[in-house]
């Protein structure tokens, strides 16, 4: 949390400690020691700026009614010190606390000093922590559960990074194994009925039935003409797919790019291969007797270690299974390079694969449990009350590139962040192209702008609370302006819960509510004509809202607009 309401916290629950124990001395509560007891700020403010559970959480240990402890406490308490100016019983013992009008004072001077860092801090210590997302097969296009996870991976990592994470971004490229081989035999196919005749060249039921399968083979043809017809089937699938799969990777990262997401690193699964880490996982588990032969294959006692069944490492032919790449991938993540905490993002598919990919990290003498896995689950085009499956453009099943083609790419980022990552979701192909209210992020992106406008019409640049006396933001009391401000308070601990929550979509909500509040907040308190003093702090008011809506904006890649 920001350190002024760090410093809040602290103090009150201080002033409460004190006075538990000034009571306790006093004889008006029996010794006993301080109980755990939490603050929260309650949904309804009417019951105060912040309220404590201490007298329901100390009923056991001082054995008495919880309304006599609250009558103990606030006959002892001391304030002075503390942003609190006064404290009172509700019910049969809960403690509300309101603020004094120097706490919202002190935010805005926050905001205006901190400025763009206003939002940011130490919690996560520089922990490494790598945030996987995406990894989308290269052997074809990128699809809708490619849209929601890159929104997703992409803004949890820069929730992370505002949280105090040292945060690395990667996309792992599975450019190798037995999806590499069927988009080989895939390409293969096409090749050949360009020159020999669809009738006469049958494609593989299993094999990839894509457009963009023919249009590499078309492109090659075009290019080389027949000249694989004369080498081997293996020197063949070499050379297109050594053609073809570069010519995707490009795409996928010129999709990204478009995306507005850019990673760390694109890791190449073929590395873990050409540099024996898979030899040296499977050496691992037989020194640890976990690996039998059967069948001819070779096998892990995934049963072990929490897996369902034991797992294929090895196939009778020799080559290696997924199973095995990830495990040696991951192993590279925590050992090789070391970060302290890894985050996949994945389809809500590979739910099955989370225990045993866990329980693997376990058998090779790492914790599995600093292995996150955040699942994605399904989300749905609609248009109107509409389920779209086919792009207007293309007539063919809706792709990331046509997407972002139709929506642009703001909305896109911000609607893929408005659920948790557990929740199915429909995304609107309207909405996100409305510039109305209805659109969330137009609606957040008209606030900022309109604070924009608003200072350019008064002829005002960059106002602030450094502009203003104490005296002059003391004037901020109308219980729109409180609480617009107690709102921003709670930026930096948003922040961090939706670090702790790995759920970048609290953000989202945050910001939208922020919004709601300064319109409600602008229909409200004038500031045009109004008396100078108060004028001028409600502007310092209006600059604190767009310094933390532009943060958010920004931490999400998301344009900030000046005009709209």
């Amino acid at each position: 949390m920001s350190k002024l309401v760090q410093k809040a916290t602290d103090d009150l629950k201080q002033a409460i400690a004190a006075a538990v124990n000034t009571a306790i001395q006093a004889g008006t509560l029996p010794e006993a020691p301080l109980p755990a007891f939490t603050l929260e700020v309650p949904a309804d403010r009417s019951h105060g700026d912040w309220a404590a559970n201490i007298a329901m959480a100390g009923a056991r240990a001082f054995k008495c009614a919880p309304r006599k402890i609250a009558e103990a406490i606030t006959a002892n308490i001391d304030l002075a010190s503390s942003y609190f100016d006064r404290v009172e019983i509700a019910g049969p013992g809960f403690l509300n606390f309101y603020l004094k009008p120097q706490f919202y004072t002190d935010i805005l001077r926050d905001v205006a000093a901190l400025g763009s860092r206003y939002g940011h801090s130490d919690f996560g210590k520089k922990e490494r922590i790598m945030v996987e997302f995406v990894s989308a097969n290269p052997t074809g296009p990128m699809h809708m559960g490619n849209a929601r996870g890159g929104a997703t991976g992409d803004c949890l990592a820069a929730v992370l990074d505002c949280a105090g994470y040292d945060v690395w971004r990667e996309f792992y490229v599975n450019d190798a194994g037995n999806q590499i081989e069927k988009f080989g035999i895939s390409l293969e196919a096409r090749y050949l009925q360009i020159f020999q005749g669809e009738e006469n060249v049958k494609f593989p039921e299993d094999g990839y039935h894509g457009d963009d399968i023919r249009e590499h083979a078309r492109q090659y043809a075009g290019a080389y003409g027949d000249c694989l017809l004369r080498v081997s089937a293996e020197e063949r699938r070499k050379a297109l797919v050594d053609y073809a799969l570069p010519k995707n990777i490009a795409k996928m990262k010129t999709d990204m790019d478009k995306y507005r997401i850019h990673y760390d690193e694109w890791f190449l699964e073929s590395r873990l291969h050409k540099d024996g880490e898979l030899e040296e996982v499977i050496r691992i588990l037989q020194d640890k007797g976990l690996t039998y032969e059967s069948e001819g294959a070779l096998w892990y006692k995934a049963t072990k270690f929490g897996g369902e069944k034991d797992e294929v490492l090895r196939r009778q032919n020799g080559n290696p299974t997924y199973f095995l790449a990830d495990i040696a991938y991951h192993r590279n993540k925590f050992e090789k390079r070391g970060f302290s905490r890894c985050i996949d993002v994945w389809g809500a598919d590979h739910h099955g694969h989370v225990a045993r990919m866990k329980g693997a990290m376990d058998a090779i003498g790492l914790d599995g449990d600093k292995l996150d896995i955040v699942l994605i689950q399904l989300v749905r085009l609609v248009r109107g009350s509409e389920v779209v499956r086919m792009s207007k453009r293309t007539g063919k099943a809706i792709q990331l590139a046509d997407l972002l083609d139709e929506v642009p790419v703001d909305a896109a980022r911000f609607l893929f962040n408005m659920r948790e990552a557990s929740s199915q979701m429909d995304f609107d192909l309207d909405l996100a192209v409305q510039q109305d209210s209805q659109n969330p992020v137009y609606y957040v992106q008209y606030a900022h702008a309109r604070i924009c406008s608003l200072f350019k019409k008064l002829g005002v640049q960059n106002p602030c609370a450094a502009d203003c006396t104490d005296e002059e933001l003391a004037l901020l009391t109308a219980p729109e302006e409180l609480e617009l401000i107690r709102h921003i308070s709670a930026f930096t601990n948003e922040i961090i819960g939706a670090a702790q929550d790995y759920n970048p979509a609290r953000i989202t909500h945050y910001v939208i509510m922020l919004a709601n509040l300064f319109h409600r907040f602008y229909t409200a308190c004038r500031i045009r004509g109004e008396e100078e003093h108060l004028a001028k702090a409600r502007l310092a008011l209006c600059a604190a809202v767009r310094t933390v809506i532009r943060n958010v904006l920004l931490m999400f890649n998301i344009d900030a607009p000046e005009s709209m």
